[in-house]
């Protein structure tokens, strides 16, 4: 029996894929995605229910707020780790801190009281451009950053360092920054592209870059990548990251986030999983995005990508036509792909047939046997007609109307 990968010729692969291996993911839903101008502060127990299904999606690590903020965000910070410690989960806890020593002190206790160690994902602005503006010069964000970076390391808190708007940053300030924090004990360096300016050609240079100067420096550093929407390239830019050798990417369920968004978590879960990168079980993605879009109060458009209820549905005759003649050779494989870029199965879902204008007799045929009606040339007719004059596929209950129409 022919295999369906032999029946497709892959162009995504003419020049082979980059050999990936142990590649990370660090989820942002519960700390940016909620800085969303639109977003709602989900409740405790909601929070609780996401970083479950982060866990179940095989997510290494959670950023879990920003415990600078104090009062309730950063009492959520602490049962969100406990939960984590106290459920023995695999996903690990992250906090963001500005590079300063207040902001970090908190996390101190938090990890005591916790009783698991939590990352620290000290942040500061990289670009000319935010050193105007904020009137910083490189030797204050060198200050800065040898202060905090000490405070961190000598309370053996393990460090991620943010350089904001690394993407317009220029190289000499780069090297400056991450050279005094892989010094200082920073096991990560986040290469941050704050405000959607990059495209994938800036992703490659720049995380080549950094690459190359933590292979230099012979340090034994992640290389993670930060990455968001405002020009339409979260996903692409994540996946030039990883080409470039990034080895944790972060993203948000549905990319919610600041101004645009971030990179969406989802997608780039289900990209890499089709890449071949990851090996991840993606059936509670629905789950995943579902509670994110209910509980954060975000729209889940119908033709979201794989997860939205228009992602494997067809009304329209040729296409129904062909994944059913798939479906009768038998093969769930070759009906899965054969009008769809992404296995339904693979997020748990399934291919579907509606009626609607643009539909033929197949399409009606298969919704009546599958809806056990019989499928009669009269029954056809009368739900075929009713199809070509309405304005959307038919609900089942339409289609039952129609044939037990007089």
């Amino acid at each position: 029996m022919t295999s369906v990968d032999e029946l497709i010729y892959d162009w995504n692969q003419m020049d082979g894929n980059c050999e990936v291996s142990g590649l990370q993911f660090d989820d942002e839903t519960l700390r940016d995605g909620l800085q969303s101008p639109s977003a709602r502060d989900p409740d405790l127990g909601q929070k609780i229910e996401l970083l479950h299904l982060m866990d179940s999606l095989g997510i290494q690590t959670a950023d879990l707020g920003l415990p600078g903020a104090g009062g309730r965000p950063r009492e959520d910070i602490l049962k969100l780790a406990k939960e984590i410690s106290d459920q023995r989960l695999s996903i690990q806890a992250n906090v963001a801190c500005r590079t300063v020593v207040q902001d970090i002190e908190p996390v101190v206790e938090l990890s005591q009281k916790s009783g698991i160690p939590i990352e620290v994902c000290a942040f500061i602005g990289s670009s000319s451009i935010r050193q105007y503006a904020e009137g910083w010069e490189l030797e204050d964000i060198l200050g800065h950053t040898r202060k905090a970076l000490t405070y961190a390391r000598d309370n053996n808190l393990p460090v991620m360092y943010v350089t904001e708007d690394t993407s317009r940053a220029h190289p000499d300030t780069i090297k400056a920054l991450y050279t005094l924090a892989i010094e200082l004990g920073a096991k990560r360096i986040c290469v941050c592209d704050t405000v959607g300016h990059s495209t994938p050609v800036g992703v490659r240079g720049v995380v080549g870059y950094v690459k190359k100067l933590v292979e230099d420096l012979g340090a034994d550093v992640g290389v993670d990548w930060h990455g968001h929407q405002d020009r339409g390239l979260g996903i692409a830019n994540s996946l030039a990251a990883i080409e470039a050798g990034a080895t944790r990417i972060h993203g948000t369920a549905l990319g919610v986030g600041e101004r645009t968004g971030n990179a969406a978590m989802d997608q780039l879960l289900e990209n890499c999983k089709l890449l071949g990168y990851i090996d991840n079980d993606l059936t509670k993605l629905p789950d995943y995005v579902s509670k994110a879009a209910e509980y954060i109060d975000i729209p889940f458009p119908a033709n979201y990508p794989v997860l939205g209820d228009d992602a494997f549905e067809t009304g329209t005759g040729v296409h129904a036509a062909a994944v059913i003649k798939a479906m009768k050779k038998g093969d769930a494989g070759l009906a899965d792909l054969v009008y769809s870029g992404v296995p339904a199965s693979m997020v748990g879902r399934e291919q579907q047939i509606g009626v609607g204008p643009m539909s033929g007799k197949s399409n009606v045929l298969f919704c009546l046997e599958r809806l056990g009606v019989e499928a009669n040339d009269e029954n056809v007719e009368k739900v075929l007609a009713k199809a070509k004059v309405s304005k959307s596929l038919m609900t089942d209950d339409e289609i039952r109307a129609t044939v037990a129409s007089a």
